[in-house]
């Protein structure tokens, strides 16, 4: 997993309340277990009419917020089905980060998995970031190891995470990876194990 440190990208306004996973990445685009191309399903019935054709006045069709990392959205992100592709089809689609007031907690545990980064902010500091993402500017800093997201104009947003889902996302750790640092101890308590109790290797 790619590791979360600092991130200076283009912030994309998304003012949806209750945005679920099957909006994020329909059905269709399900039958894969790869997580690059999920990108073209991103938002797809927002970004795309009934022909297959872009929505001009889609946030993410925009080219003022062409190349996204960091979107913010309205409270409840994520919710709906369990779906680990929602988080990969927002990273293959470039974003790494996303703003909201709530998240749905399986959503919310997907995205440390995947190192995708989701702010929690309060409500008047969302709406804030909001409305100067629709500004001129659409520039932001989120600095995980600071914990404080820095808004177009420069204002400071501070938001909380637990220590050690920060401390695997700044390592680029997901559950595997976790797993494997302890590979050592691992390997020395199989070997105790065949030495002391030789028959478990022959069942």
């Amino acid at each position: 997993m790619e590791a979360f440190t600092r991130l200076d990208a283009k912030v994309a306004p998304l003012p949806l309340a209750n945005i679920d996973t099957d909006q994020i990445i329909p059905k269709q685009f399900l039958k894969t277990v790869e997580r690059e191309g999920l990108a073209k399903g991103l938002f797809y019935d927002l970004r795309f009419d009934g022909e297959g054709k872009a929505k001009p006045d889609f946030v993410l069709n925009r080219p003022e917020y062409k190349g996204a990392g960091v979107l913010v959205a309205g409270d409840n992100f994520g919710c709906g089905s369990s779906r680990e592709h929602a988080p990969w089809a927002l990273m293959d689609f470039g974003i790494r980060c996303v703003v909201s007031t709530s998240f749905a907690d399986i959503f919310y545990n997907n995205c440390f998995q995947n190192g995708l980064l989701p702010v929690v902010l309060k409500g008047d500091e969302v709406q804030a970031l909001l409305e100067e993402a629709k500004g001129g500017n659409h520039l932001v800093t989120v600095d995980l190891e600071a914990q404080t997201l820095v808004s177009p104009s420069g204002r400071t947003f501070a938001f909380e995470i637990d220590p050690q889902r920060k401390e695997k996302m700044l390592k680029g750790l997901d559950a595997i990876g976790e797993t494997l640092q302890a590979a050592g101890d691992i390997d020395l308590y199989e070997m105790k194990q065949a030495l002391a109790k030789p028959w478990l290797e022959d069942a």
